[in-house]
């Protein structure tokens, strides 16, 4: 066996590659699922789209092999399910991790106290991102939802959760340490599902998968009459950390995909962030966890899905950079992108899209420009935060990947508003890849940690090319944006 089969499913669209024995990419197959927007702020998948979107995918690359050695998923994190226990039906669309409608059930969390005592618990905040408000949502609003939940007719899952069911034919009911973590209803500090706020939530605990280690016996896939054993499971910013080979403390990458997301490796350290980063599990071998903070941007590559589709001043995703390229050095636009509000450090989920220092000299070569730009500094707010945060922290390289890390001109300015070097590895389908080698190294196909490290490969190095006054002066026009943009 020479291939390990790597699920990627994402936000917009999923992907099955398949690895081969010295982890490249050999096949690749992609397919885009619709986005659902029933009202302002809410968002939702179809769940049988996506599960079709995954078969249809797998088919497709496993027809170029038969020699698969094993599985590895990962998923968008946070993105929320029930489905029927007896059927595998779902009741509901998918809630995806955008989605804002609990917004209020978490201000009433704020306002009697209990925040802390779901950060001293999960690392998290009570913001709508996570799974637990969602899965509360779901059993409040479907109706005869609490009621079966209660009666034990109802699973909960995150996308990893329902992918497995499906594929092990309802056999496994389990997810990952790292999906866990992300739910607002795991105790990271003792590893299992916390008694006091499913309660305080409302949420049966019969409803939650087993947690397992990233790699463990997650069971045995049935596809087009073949079994192949599911051996990694990771949510795709810690995969992405895996397959940037961030295994030692201090180690710092951002994933530039729908989002972005900065995971620092604070090994077993779990650190309470006073400047509203999340503590979290970067990822779980043997039952030991490893941990890590993290800083969440709602919108990085969606920012340029929006010049496309809501715009409409781009054909395609790449037509962007040569666009910037062209903007009028004079005009500093600021683009503040929060369409479903704003992430860390901020966590205003009130907060809506502004554009600041418009001119007559504006237009879409500046509004390309300011959009690339506002990657780059809302990286720049995470990293403030983590270096206030924790000694460990220090300048350093920023390790990258995802769509966006493809753009020279995006990672430059990156490196450039940071003051920092970029690195960019060959393989810049490190998600993908870490789920890969999850279950690689679990079936013995692939290297165990040092050689996998020993093994990323370094493509291009950003080296910052603005000096000093600059770099300050810019970032001080973005905190001016981002102060008028907050709703408090």
């Amino acid at each position: 066996m020479t291939h390990i089969l790597a699920i990627d499913q994402g936000t917009t669209s999923s992907r099955a590659i398949l690895f081969d024995e010295i982890m490249t990419p050999a096949h690749v197959a992609q397919q885009e699922f619709t986005q659902h927007y029933p009202a302002s702020g809410w968002v939702e998948h179809d769940a049988e789209e996506i599960w079709d979107s995954v078969l249809a995918t797998c088919k497709k690359v496993l027809a170029k092999s038969d020699d698969v050695a094993a599985i590895g998923i990962t998923n968008q994190r946070e993105t929320t399910l029930v489905w029927d226990k007896a059927t595998g039906t779902p009741i509901h669309n998918a809630i995806v991790w955008q989605d804002r409608r609990t917004a209020a059930f978490c201000e009433d969390l704020r306002a009697d106290g209990f925040e802390d005592e779901i950060t001293t618990r999960t690392g998290l905040l009570a913001d709508p991102y996570f799974s637990g408000t969602k899965l509360r949502w779901l059993l409040e609003n479907d109706e005869g939802a609490r009621a079966r939940a209660e009666a034990g007719e109802l699973l909960f899952g995150t996308i990893d959760t329902f992918l497995i069911w499906r594929l092990t034919g309802g056999a496994v009911h389990a997810t990952d340490a790292t999906n866990a973590a992300r739910t607002m209803l795991y105790n990271i500090r003792e590893g299992q599902w916390d008694e006091t706020i499913c309660a305080r939530f409302g949420i049966p605990m019969s409803m939650l998968p087993e947690v397992k280690d990233c790699a463990a016996d997650f069971g045995t896939a049935r596809i087009e009459g073949r079994e192949i054993p599911i051996r990694g499971v990771a949510g795709d910013q810690q995969a992405a950390t895996i397959g940037q080979a961030c295994f030692e403390p201090g180690m710092l990458k951002s994933t530039y995909g729908t989002g972005c997301f900065a995971l620092l490796n604070t090994g077993d350290d779990l650190v309470t962030s006073r400047n509203r980063l999340l503590g979290t599990i970067a990822y779980q071998f043997d039952g030991k966890p490893t941990y890590a903070l993290e800083g969440s941007i709602f919108i990085a590559g969606a920012v340029v899905q929006w010049l496309r589709d809501g715009l409409g001043i781009i054909a395609k995703a790449a037509d962007t950079h040569p666009l910037a390229e062209k903007a009028d050095p004079n005009v500093e636009l600021y683009l503040v992108p929060a369409f479903t509000g704003l992430g860390a450090p901020h966590w205003d989920s009130q907060a809506r899209g502004a554009v600041f220092g418009l001119t007559r000299n504006a237009g879409p070569a500046e509004f390309a420009r300011a959009a690339l730009e506002s990657v780059g500094f809302q990286t720049r707010d995470l990293l403030e935060a983590m270096k206030a945060d924790w000694d460990g922290a220090a300048d350093g390289v920023l390790r990258v990947d995802g769509g966006m890390s493809a753009s020279d001109w995006a990672m430059q300015f990156l490196s450039d508003i940071l003051g920092a070097p970029v690195d960019r590895p060959k393989v810049l389908e490190t998600t993908a890849l870490g789920a890969a080698w999850l279950a690689g190294m679990s079936v013995g196909l692939y290297p165990d940690r040092a050689g996998f490290a020993e093994s990323w490969a370094l493509e291009r190095r950003f080296e910052p090319d603005m000096d000093a006054d600059t770099r300050a002066r810019r970032y001080a026009g973005w905190q001016d944006a981002i102060g008028r943009t907050r709703s408090k």
